[in-house]
């Protein structure tokens, strides 16, 4: 399948590793030259290099903290200068939970800077990016959100907040953005095995006495989902990639789950 994205060019946040990596990598295979995001430069840089070397696509590398404007203002200005257009934008970026147990005792500065950094942080940067995105129906958002979203994770009460307010307010920009030919959507993923992920399974196996495939699998029960398994970064990337093309061009406003039957809810 052509999906037509050759030497167009995308801004990933979060793109040193993770999701924010595979989607990238999936992009680039396309022959999208891209602008990545991220706080860390070791990993950023490695990433970058990466991508460059296996496929052949321009990637400029930047390091910034999209919780403050005068730093996505400049990558947005030195995208400018780069590539002129930034035909996709997918909002990755977020941080892990602050620290474990109920969030609701924090102090409100540290439930603000977590929705500064995702939910806020999303808008700074498509503010930043909007004029570069081209008007011809090739412009794309994507809001890379989660299941927290909907479900009451109870050390993950801002992650929650974050990814509704992004699921909410992709419904928004889409209606904003539908004169400019411009559509905005959001993937919701699931339990995915990214390097964070893969981690906490291992960590959790060693407290609970299992092999690393024995607590994903109950984990997988416990939390109901249907394909008995995490779903990969990659199979994300895939997702992301289509949204992104000429062949999804009525996909628009929407929520799409890639969480392995996780939403269905299912009992007994």
């Amino acid at each position: 399948m052509d999906l037509r994205l050759t030497d167009r060019v995308a801004l990933i946040t979060g793109g040193s590793k993770g999701i924010g990596k595979a989607i990238a990598e999936g992009l680039a295979a396309e022959g999208v030259h891209l602008v990545l995001v991220a706080r860390g430069q070791e990993a950023l840089d490695a990433t970058a290099a990466a991508i460059r070397q296996a496929h052949g696509v321009r990637v400029l590398a930047m390091t910034a903290d999209i919780r403050s404007d005068a730093e996505v203002k400049a990558v947005a200005e030195k995208a400018a200068g780069e590539f002129g257009s930034t035909h996709i934008i997918v909002n990755n970026a977020g941080g892990p939970i602050k620290r474990p147990g109920r969030q609701l005792p924090w102090p409100s500065e540290d439930w603000l800077d977590d929705v500064n950094l995702k939910a806020i942080g999303m808008l700074r940067v498509v503010q930043a990016f909007h004029p570069l995105i081209p008007k011809d129906g090739t412009g794309r958002v994507i809001n890379i959100s989660g299941i927290a979203s909907t479900s009451a994770f109870l050390m993950a009460m801002t992650h929650g907040i974050n990814n509704a307010a992004m699921n909410h307010a992709t419904s928004y920009l889409a209606k904003d953005f539908a004169a400019d030919r411009i559509n905005v959507n959001s993937i919701i993923p699931g339990l995915i095995s990214t390097e964070w992920r893969h981690g906490w399974a291992e960590a959790g196996a060693k407290a609970q006495n299992k092999t690393k495939d024995e607590f994903v699998a109950d984990i997988c029960k416990q939390w109901g989902i249907l394909s008995g398994r995490w779903t990969s970064s990659e199979e994300v990337a895939d997702l992301v990639v289509f949204i992104a093309s000429d062949r999804a061009a009525s996909i628009n406003g929407a929520k799409i789950t890639i969480d392995g039957g996780y939403g269905t809810n299912p009992r007994g």
